[in-house]
């Protein structure tokens, strides 16, 4: 008997170590080598989903799907006694962690995430993944399943489907049967928009921590229920680049710990040995910093990781290209860089797996009892409870820790006007200790000013969320006692407006929310008013900007129940009000209650546009407000009937050859031109367009030093602004600030500032001589950036022309300027 199951234990492996060499590699499954061609998306789900149906050592998951409808995966890979206890695994990272009790175990698997493809035109990488499965699943190969036996690795093998397939259908639409090296040519030449972002246009690689799309917002799901010992995120750079991987170049942020250095380091040495081998060129230290905390290095990082990020030359080069040194770069050689740093690094991971998951303890332990930075605790004020919904949503998906339910009186540094004050806690406003487990993340998130012990950084350098938020907020030496974790949950809004028979209803404007809510009116063809001014009115104040929708106008049966459904739909809360005579202010047939047409909005694309700012406006239109929106190409504006419009939009970009005649004439008949960034600049000295650049100062030759070859590039940095933030001066009794105090906080990406306008004009956001805030800003740039305008709005006949220096939308984290974007497409000029 014993005999008998012996030999059927002995057959029943005999057929699965069968099983396990046949499954197929991808040149095998795909019928082509890799690297001889482009693998559309469909092609590698189809090859993992192949391989989870015939290897026992992966399991797949489907995490999400994109804006157009792709599949979003991940591929779990474990050793045979690990790959049945993935839950167990990923509870032991949490106790680590600190996130569920318990006290977790360094002597289990250390767990490495490899994402490959966020940037769709950087391709070589999905096709890497498919290969490294391949090893990984692979019984005969001893060295993998040797590594397997204490780490588990997830792989996400593209990040970015939409943007990857628009590239690939792309290349494979005009390619020849041999590739064509001569880098000019046709398929090295990717039209707009470019294959890098996703649907919408935004770039994936910065939305990390903001989490404003939703391919991020799935995968960073799972990324915190996991929180991987290590993450490598796969790219590629231009083709006459050698391959990049870690260590990275300066600046570090000061809370990446020594332990996070040195194993960089350890990597950067394993990668070099088998580069060494083959010959193959690289780089370490230089151009790619860890601070800017949105990536898919740092914000792994942050989180408790070994974050890296490994760049290959590649982009635009399809399977071939011509490279500066003579050299012809190939997809297949790109693809076996990609795999062997992967395979070097899971080596490293094995090697050192005790030691990676005793500083991942330490790391969390540390922020519990003796978390970072000058802050241990933080308050933010509950001016706004829409922005404040926002913020805790954003700090929710992120694993931050908050509290309301205080009363309390508290002293603390104050980010909005520098000094160190006392101040009193109410139950609305946003409590947070620093110590908790994601308290380096917290620290970097909230902390007023980002230390930049080097300036010349990859991105920007400053995005503290109370600024990006317009929330007030106080920075504490000891944290508050805080009660119990709790969301500001709000009443139902259906059971706070009660359905009567109104002679109006009144509503203040103070966020994107109330923007959507007006949407949704003109989308059911009720009419709208707002109020220029105050005025007070069944026992409440309504700021200037208040929407005011009367009964008058909107003569229909429904009246009531349709408000105040739409209402409920987007808790709001509007004021019923049985009489147009108010209690103070103009009465609600005055003209200062100007009627509100709805606009009917084209918004620029094409060659010309930054395909990203463009992208922002877009989403805000689609996925925000739920207003329609008209993309017309900016080359086909001669053609186009542009009175079937009332607003359009002109996002940064290079304008040439405008029509600048039709353009006038369609302003001066009551149209309304937006133009934000280097659209404004396009404008200068054209036409009737009366905006200006300010002058610069001269330099004094005579006392200007002689620059040295060695030292160009920390001269050039003298008028550099990677991202800085300044708090400018805001004209809210304008229609283009309402809802906002008299200041806003702007993130400057240029030294840009123009004249202000005469009686031509609106000075709506002026910027003085000491505005700056936090983030690095050159010498030379943060002497010219005084005493001018950045936001302002100029009077053309019967319309308008806004102009946004800034981007007030930038990556859709900068929440405060939705509303006054808004402003700008809805109440300017009505």
């Amino acid at each position: 008997m014993h005999k008998k199951l012996y030999s059927l234990v002995l057959m029943l492996s005999f057929s699965l170590a069968a099983l396990a060499q046949q499954i197929k590699s991808p040149s095998e499954f795909l019928g082509y080598k890799l690297g001889d061609q482009f693998t559309p998306h469909y092609r590698i789900a189809e090859y993992f989903r192949y391989v989870a149906g015939v290897s026992k050592n992966i399991k797949l998951q489907q995490y999400g799907t994109t804006n157009e409808g792709r599949p979003l995966m991940l591929a779990f890979i474990a050793s045979d006694e690990n790959i049945g206890r993935l839950d167990e695994i990923r509870d032991n990272n949490m106790k680590l962690a600190g996130l569920t009790p318990g006290t977790g175990s360094t002597g289990g698997p250390v767990v490495l995430w490899l994402s490959y493809n966020v940037h769709g035109n950087e391709p070589a990488s999905s096709e890497a993944a498919m290969q490294t499965l391949y090893d990984l699943v692979n019984t005969g190969n001893a060295q993998t399943q040797q590594w397997l036996k204490n780490t588990v690795i997830i792989i996400d093998p593209c990040l970015n489907p939409d943007g990857r397939d628009r590239y690939v259908n792309f290349y494979n639409s005009v390619r020849g049967v041999t590739p064509d090296p001569y880098n000019q040519a046709r398929e090295h030449m990717e039209p707009w928009p470019g294959g890098r972002v996703n649907h919408y246009y935004f770039d994936l690689n910065r939305d990390w921590a903001w989490q404003t799309q939703k391919e991020v917002q799935a995968r960073l799901v799972v990324f915190n229920q996991w929180l991987p010992q290590i993450h490598v995120d796969y790219h590629e750079q231009g083709y006459n680049n050698p391959y990049y991987f870690a260590p990275a170049a300066e600046p570090f942020h000061k809370d990446i710990t020594v332990w996070q250095r040195e194993f960089q380091t350890i990597i950067g040495k394993n990668n070099a040995k088998y580069f060494d081998q083959h010959g193959w060129t690289y780089f370490t230290k230089e151009e790619f910093d860890l601070l800017y905390p949105s990536y898919g290095d740092t914000y792994p990082i942050y989180n408790g990781s070994i974050g890296m990020t490994f760049e290959q030359g590649g982009i635009s080069a399809g399977l071939a290209v011509l490279t500066r040194s003579g050299d012809t770069l190939t997809l297949a050689d790109r693809i076996e860089h990609h795999h062997t740093t992967g395979l070097s690094t899971i080596e490293m991971a094995s090697a050192y797996a005790t030691k990676l998951l005793t500083e991942y303890k330490k790391f969390f332990d540390n922020g519990r009892t003796n978390p970072p930075g000058e802050y241990k605790g933080y308050v933010i004020k509950n001016d706004n409870d829409d922005k404040m919904d926002m913020l805790a949503e954003l700090l929710t998906k992120n694993g931050i820790k908050y509290s309301f339910g205080l009363n309390h009186t508290a002293a603390g540094y104050n980010y909005f006007n520098g000094k160190q004050e006392n101040f009193d806690v109410k139950p609305k406003d946003m409590v947070i200790s620093a110590y908790q487990p994601k308290a380096v993340l917290l620290n970097v998130l909230l902390e007023p000013k980002t230390f930049i012990p080097d300036s010349n950084t990859y991105d920007i350098t400053a995005w503290s969320l109370p600024y990006a938020y317009g929330l007030k907020a106080y920075g504490l030496k000891e944290p508050l006692a805080n009660p119990s974790p709790k969301s500001m949950t709000p009443e139902s809004a259906s059971a706070q407006v009660t359905l009567t028979h109104a002679y109006a209803y009144a509503l203040p404007w103070q966020s994107v929310t109330d923007v959507k809510f007006l949407a949704e009116l003109y989308k059911n063809h009720i009419k709208v008013r707002y109020s220029e001014t105050p005025f007070e009115a069944g026992g409440k104040k309504f700021s200037a900007g208040s929407l005011v929708v009367e009964r008058a106008g909107n003569n229909r049966a429904d009246f009531d129940k349709m408000v105040t459904d739409i209402a409920a739909r987007n808790n709001r809360k509007p004021v019923a009000l049985t009489s147009g005579f108010v209690e103070k202010g103009a009465d609600l047939g005055s003209s200062s209650i100007r009627s509100m047409r709805q606009p009917k909005v084209m918004l620029l694309t094409g060659d010309q546009i930054n395909s990203e700012e463009m992208g922002e406006i877009w989403h805000l239109f689609e996925q925000q407000i739920n207003y329609p929106v008209t993309l017309v190409r900016v080359q086909d504006l001669n053609r186009i009937k542009i009175s079937d419009f009332d607003v359009a939009i002109f996002p940064d970009g290079n304008y040439n050859d405008l029509p600048l005649d039709k353009l006038q004439g369609w302003i001066r008949d009551g149209g309304r031109l937006i133009a934000l960034g280097d659209a404004v600049g396009a404008l200068v000295g054209k036409g009737s367009f009366g905006i200006k650049r300010k002058e610069d100062k001269k330099d004094d030759a005579k006392s200007k030093p002689i620059r040295t070859y060695e030292a160009r590039n920390r001269d050039d940095l003298k008028s550099s602004v990677p991202g800085a933030i300044y708090k400018i001066n805001l004209d809210n009794t304008h229609p283009l600030g309402f809802g906002y105090p008299n200041y806003y906080y702007t993130l400057k990406l240029s030294d840009d500032v123009y004249d202000f306008f005469g009686d031509e004009g609106w000075n709506v956001g002026t910027v003085k001589k000491d505005n700056y805030v936090s983030g690095f800003v050159g010498q030379k740039s943060k002497a010219k950036i005084v005493d001018g305008m950045l936001i302002g709005v100029e009077s053309m006949g019967r319309g308008s022309v806004v102009y946004f220096v800034d981007d007030p939308l930038f990556r859709s984290f900068w929440e405060n300027g939705k509303l006054m974007f808004s402003n700008a497409v809805f109440m300017v000029g009505q």
